[in-house]
């Protein structure tokens, strides 16, 4: 595989995954997870380069937004995001993988049965808008850089033909303007893709892969600092112009790898 194709540094593709583990499982879950998934799971697969995981605690999942989600019912469940960036035109090769180490992974007894995908999706990037400009890191470097907070924020467009138009309000009018004198430093814009028929039983296929944007905005503050000032109102700001409608608003902080830390203050 490393002989030929494509072999640049940009995220060409990511894989997003907000989980919810059972009631009275958080603490095996998030052992399960980060000691042997986050690892075997991801990390170890060809063309994945980048990887970080997110906690909501219940005062962040308490500010999400709108309650009547289409993505997350009740509106809090998703306690734990992991976000990974692939290579750039690597997709369908680490996908084949994936489905791969994944039903062996099964087969072995090494998957947390006590858990519900909530979003989970593999998505193709489509634009990445800055704050400063030149300055600062680049897309590639979101998931080393140590941002304190991500804000989750999917779109469903009014329909396949306007998710374009959508895409461009958001890149050259909506996000600029948003992210000027605001905490995040960058937000990535990705649309979902389907999973493939051969996927495992426990991941439900992917919805709105016409007409979904899926942005994570990465701020270099606690998302609860200024969450009022910044952060409220996107369902209106984006239903104004016709394009859309947001399904969900989501503030999470960064998960401190090799602890425990938070799995207590979910509930």
């Amino acid at each position: 595989m490393a002989s030929v194709g494509p072999y640049g540094v940009r995220p060409g593709h990511a894989l997003i995954t907000m989980v919810e583990p059972h009631p009275g499982h958080e603490h095996a879950y998030n052992r399960w997870y980060e000691d042997d998934h986050y690892i075997a799971g991801a990390m170890a697969m060809p063309w994945i380069y980048a990887g970080r995981r997110w906690v909501a605690t219940r005062d962040l999942q308490l500010l999400r937004y709108p309650a009547e989600s289409a993505v997350a019912q009740p509106v809090t469940a998703g306690c734990y995001l992991s976000t990974y960036w692939i290579t750039e035109g690597r997709y369908g090769e680490h996908m084949r993988w994936t489905v791969a180490i994944n039903k062996r992974l099964n087969r072995d007894g090494r998957v947390y049965r006590d858990r519900t995908h909530i979003f989970t999706s593999f998505q193709d990037h489509q634009a990445t808008v800055y704050r400063d400009g030149a300055a600062g890191p680049r897309d590639h470097h979101a998931l080393d850089h140590p941002y304190r907070g991500l804000v989750l924020q999917v779109i469903d467009a009014a329909g396949p033909a306007e998710r374009a138009e959508l895409l461009e309000w958001l890149r050259a009018r909506h996000l600029p303007g948003r992210l000027k004198d605001s905490p995040a430093a960058m937000v990535t814009v990705f649309r979902p893709t389907p999973l493939p028929v051969d996927r495992m039983s426990y991941v439900k296929q992917v919805e709105g892969t016409d007409t979904r944007l899926t942005l994570l905005w990465f701020l270099e503050e606690d998302p609860r600092e200024r969450w009022e000032a910044c952060f409220t109102g996107l369902t209106e700001a984006v239903a104004e112009p016709g394009l859309g409608r947001t399904e969900l608003v989501a503030p999470f902080i960064p998960t401190i790898p090799g602890t425990d830390t938070y799995a207590d203050q979910l509930r």
